[in-house]
């Protein structure tokens, strides 16, 4: 019987980048609830793209800050899989670009 390769993870533990990362996604809902108002309220092109804009900046902005703040966990706490862990956050990284 083969055994089932562990998948690489990393749960960032930093409170105070998980705060900021979730207050950060709650901005981004209450716009993503506002663009719906607003397609719904027949609002002009210009200003719906705006809002969806300041949503997309906000996730990708969260995404990219919980990316950064585990790869530096994974640096500094130096773990037997930061290497794997590294490796993944990176690929990850990458599909936001």
């Amino acid at each position: 019987m083969v055994a089932a390769k562990k998948n690489p993870t990393h749960v960032l533990s930093d409170q105070d980048q998980l705060e900021a990362i979730a207050k950060r996604i709650k901005r981004a809902q209450g716009q993503l609830g506002a663009v719906a108002r607003m397609l719904e309220e027949g609002r002009n092109c210009d200003e719906i793209i705006t809002q969806m804009s300041a949503v997309s900046k906000a996730v990708n902005t969260a995404a990219f800050t919980l990316i950064s703040a585990s790869l530096k966990e994974c640096i500094v706490d130096n773990k037997n899989n930061s290497d794997a862990v590294t490796e993944k956050l990176q690929k990850l990284f990458l599909s936001l670009a």
